[in-house]
């Protein structure tokens, strides 16, 4: 941003207004840490927790409450409990929304996404905007609760040469400028974890609810004495064969990750050096994101 003297004025306008320098790097990288830890813990904690096991429970109640033989031959307790657990949900998971949205709209955070906003008008196209800065989910898609400010685009008045140019490789010799880096090739290993990225990920989801429907259905078929019933127990080696199909694909996983990770830094390296890059794919944007 430093190249373009009216970027730079309007950059430091911002800064004024926020008390935030954004041309400094390390100033920047601190309060994206902090901001990012602030907007993560917004949506967690016992609020959360508490509002999603209300969620699930009061909507699970009257599908299980009416198969309990205490609560069976009554409605009351069959049925009436849900509604004072999805009120404590709605209650819960509103709070968590609001605190989520007020640390996302922080004032830091909005000077920053002006500054990309005024980046990308005058040309300088950032390599990397993380999700989490938009209120995207982690995939990157969607519009996100606070998204990157448009600005009509400016012309640059110090323009460099074209490219034709013949002056264009004297002027780097010249200056003594450092030529502009290059983009590694994309490794074998980078394409395969690609591949593999958006796969799996619900096993240990899928493997609990299979444990939790084979433990519930035995005994249900227990209390009411149907024998049957505790075909449900199948459901159990079921779940563990899930689970290690997880574990064996997220070892897989591990072992790519490191040379996908380098390859990602290298692209957005040489993006910030000047180098013509190609877009990070949604997988190697994700990962730079964790």
């Amino acid at each position: 941003m430093t190249a373009n003297p009216r970027l730079l004025e309007k950059v430091r306008v911002v800064s004024g207004r926020t008390g935030v320098d954004y041309t400094d790097d390390a100033v920047l990288s601190e309060l994206l840490l902090r901001h990012r830890r602030a907007v993560d813990g917004a949506s967690r904690g016992p609020v959360g927790w508490i509002g999603g096991t209300a969620l699930v429970t009061g909507v699970m109640w009257p599908f299980v409450g009416h198969m309990v033989p205490a609560m069976a031959d009554n409605p009351l307790l069959a049925y009436a409990p849900a509604g004072p657990l999805l009120i404590v949900a709605v209650a819960c998971l509103t709070l968590v929304h609001v605190r989520w949205k007020r640390a996302l709209l922080h004032t830091e955070l909005a000077g920053y996404r002006e500054v990309l906003g005024l980046a990308r008008a005058h040309g300088v196209e950032p390599a990397h905007v993380p999700p989490w800065l938009e209120g995207r989910r982690q995939g990157g898609g969607g519009k996100g609760a606070a998204p990157i400010p448009r600005y009509a685009p400016v012309e640059r008045a110090d323009a460099p040469d074209a490219p034709g140019d013949a002056s264009s490789g004297a002027s780097d010799e010249r200056t003594g400028m450092p030529p502009v880096a290059t983009v590694p090739p994309k490794p074998d290993a980078v394409a395969a974890y690609e591949r593999i990225a958006d796969e799996g990920g619900w096993h240990d989801e899928v493997g609990c609810l299979l444990l939790l429907a084979g433990v519930i259905g035995a005994a249900v078929a227990v209390s009411s004495g149907t024998p049957l019933g505790l075909a449900a127990l199948a459901l159990v080696p079921l779940a563990v064969v899930v689970w290690v199909k997880g574990h064996r694909q997220g070892t897989e996983k591990a072992g790519l990750r490191t040379e996908a990770e380098a390859y990602a830094r290298a692209v957005v390296a040489a993006r910030a050096a000047g180098a013509d890059t190609p877009d990070l794919s949604p997988q190697l944007r994700a990962l730079l994101d964790d």
